[in-house]
């Protein structure tokens, strides 16, 4: 099986991002943003998907925390994207409940080639909740948008339940990294195979 691996980086005004990304990896993440409850964040991602992450990104935080943490979503997305190739054998669609004491996130993922995103379930006020200080709760639903919409993943994320702003935002994290990770999988029964009856994806 050919590597399934990438290397993305961007640089604007904004910000300077460079992301490496192995789908067939062990969960390894080395992760540098100046965001510190982001970096946590993506370090779960990478361990609940198996995905190995690297990413090395720095910017304007002191501004906002936006310009960077989208950044950062957009270069993993593209290099989700890029490492998938022509998405033959991959499991596709995947779907994950996970808990973390009070609060309950499900995803839904189907890596389709068609970019969409259904975010759900959140209290109102987390939106404007500095989660740790520095990432503002509505930064949450930004980033999977951001990934899918670059990586072309359908991506439907739910809070079921949940309190804590922390909670909150790493159960859907948690979430759409096991959904996420199954979905990238290869499956060894289709043989190489894109799993569409288009053929294609």
């Amino acid at each position: 099986m050919n590597a399934r691996t990438a290397e993305i980086t961007r640089k604007t005004l904004e910000s300077s991002v460079a992301v490496s990304i192995n789908l067939d990896g062990e969960g390894l993440a080395n992760i540098s943003t100046p965001i510190n409850f982001y970096n946590h964040m993506l370090e779960a991602l990478s361990k609940h998907s198996l995905i190995d992450l690297t990413v090395e990104a720095v910017g304007d935080h002191e501004i906002d925390a936006h310009h960077v943490v989208e950044d950062v979503a957009i270069c993993i997305g593209l290099a989700i994207k890029k490492a998938l190739g022509n998405r033959g054998g991959i499991t596709r669609f995947a779907a994950a409940f996970v808990p973390l004491d009070e609060a309950l996130a499900m995803a839904v993922v189907d890596i389709s080639g068609r970019a969409h995103f259904e975010h759900s379930g959140e209290p109102n006020e987390q939106i404007y909740h500095l989660v740790a200080g520095h990432f503002t709760g509505s930064l949450t639903g930004h980033v999977f948008e951001s990934i899918t919409s670059n990586a072309g993943i359908c991506a439907h994320i739910k809070l079921l339940n949940g309190r804590d702003p922390h909670h909150i935002v790493e159960a859907q994290f948690k979430a759409f990294a096991r959904a996420l990770g199954e979905a990238v999988t290869i499956n060894p029964r289709i043989e190489g195979q894109v799993p569409s009856t288009k053929g294609v994806l």
